[in-house]
């Protein structure tokens, strides 16, 4: 299955572009559904056909979905819905009030990521296009798969066996309902769900984002943070659709300005993202609205392409080894080593922050004992070394006893050597881990 998402600023024109691409897709004879995962939707305006709460048939072989988050509750997940509207009244809440509070926020995007895993099972749909909401919702709406895992890996066993025993005791004598097997289930379900997402995303030869941004200062400067931030989650960023676009010929009167300042824009747009592939498309004379419209569009954006051909493949990160030092590459641009900060969660896990985002990554199991020796930049890449740790490493317990957690300004032999400078720094946070009371470090800060 294909799987193209459009994403970018608010108010650039990502329903458009992805209506367009997938009304063209249909006319090439693949079969394409378009879903809309922004809560605010305009898809239905768009097509100029009304979208009910389930998958509409638009034309032959074009499907699309606008997600209704309150009939996704009572049809996919009613037993959560069940359970947490109980649990409101028994507080005291009345009915109406209850049901509201039942539905979670981010419920769109896990049934918008629900869906991709559904239809990628099926094999019912050749092409799916992605019209999602405004770059930081967005953000979010990807990278849950990876937040849900982490938090459903660590807390769904624990609150399962204290709710057994709970379930077992003060449950009976309590007011509060305790969530029945079917909800736990559910949340099984999820966990499960999101683990087959991450895997759909992260295939950069099926999955790929494309941009949409129009040409204006403020649109390109959040454009390259989105770039930057998709990067950051694994997600392959192969085409630019540079929209609304005046035309060479509104050269006279009110437009010759503008016509004049977008100029110096289309410049700066391809000396910061070239050699990405780059689609352009121009202002209409009157709104863009109805498959006959969409129609110019998408001629406009590809011409005689087929718009399900995939432009660039490259993951944005990978391990490889060099010289028999294993390395984890990431493509970071547009990105000042000052905004980088790298930091060791526990043995089998990294999180790097950049800007406002951050991301845990899961490393590798022949990575799980090895040391961070180094991080530097290069080529517009993060490239964050690893040490492998001897057979004889001590332990005490299950916890390895560490002489030293090398920094990215740092050399093997400990000596100063700016790698990578400001802020950009290996440092290591043992969660929940701490030393014993009164125990002594030597100069160098070892146990």
């Amino acid at each position: 299955m294909r799987l193209i998402i459009y994403t970018g600023k608010g108010g650039v024109g990502k329903t458009s572009a992805s209506a367009a691409t997938a009304y063209r897709l249909s006319r090439l004879g693949y079969r394409t559904i378009l879903v809309s995962a922004d809560s605010a939707h305009s898809l239905g305006d768009s097509l100029g056909v009304d979208l009910g709460k389930s998958i509409t048939n638009v034309a032959e072989n074009f499907d699309a979905l606008e997600i209704d988050i309150i009939h996704e509750m009572y049809s996919r997940w009613n037993d959560i819905q069940q359970y947490v509207s109980a649990f409101m009244l028994s507080q005291g809440m009345g009915d109406i009030s209850a049901e509201e509070m039942a539905i979670f926020p981010g419920m769109e995007m896990i049934s918008a990521l629900f869906y991709l895993n559904t239809f990628s099972k099926s094999g019912e749909y050749d092409v799916v296009v992605l019209d999602t909401a405004p770059t930081g919702e967005t953000l979010r709406l990807l990278s849950f798969p990876d937040v849900s895992n982490w938090y459903l890996d660590r807390m769904f066993s624990m609150v399962r066996k204290m709710i057994g025993v709970a379930r077992a005791t003060v449950g009976r004598v309590m007011d509060m309902p305790l969530p029945s097997k079917q909800v736990m289930d559910s949340l099984e379900d999820i966990k499960r769900n999101m683990r087959d997402v991450k895997a759909i995303l992260e295939d950069s030869e099926k999955t790929t984002v494309r941009l949409v941004l129009n040409p204006e200062h403020m649109v390109i400067k959040e454009t390259m943070r989105a770039y930057t931030y998709l990067c950051l989650y694994n997600k392959n960023v192969e085409a630019l659709v540079v929209n609304r676009m005046v035309p060479p010929e509104a050269d006279d009167g009110f437009l010759a300005e503008k016509l004049k300042e977008q100029e110096a824009h289309m410049e700066e747009i391809h000396n910061v993202f070239d050699p990405l592939t780059m689609k352009r498309c121009y202002m209409m004379r009157t709104e863009l609205r109805g498959l006959d419209k969409l129609d110019q569009m998408a001629e406009m954006l590809f011409g005689d392409e087929d718009p399900a051909t995939v432009y660039a493949s490259e993951s944005p990160m990978s391990f490889r080894t060099v010289d028999g030092v294993d390395e984890l590459v990431m493509k970071m641009p547009f990105v000042d080593k000052s905004e980088v900060e790298l930091f060791r969660i526990d043995s089998s896990m990294i999180m790097v922050h950049v800007g406002s985002q951050k991301r845990s990554i899961q490393l590798p199991d022949t990575l799980t004992r090895a040391e961070i020796a180094g991080a530097s930049f290069k080529d517009g890449n993060l490239v964050i070394k690893f040490k492998r740790r001897d057979d004889g490493t001590q332990r005490r317990g299950d916890s390895e006893v560490r002489v030293r957690e090398q920094g990215p300004d740092r050399d093997d032999d400990g000596q100063g050597r700016e790698e990578a400078r400001g802020r950009l720094r290996a440092s290591t946070r043992q969660a929940g881990r701490r030393r014993p009371q009164g125990q002594e470090q030597d100069g160098q800060g070892r146990p």
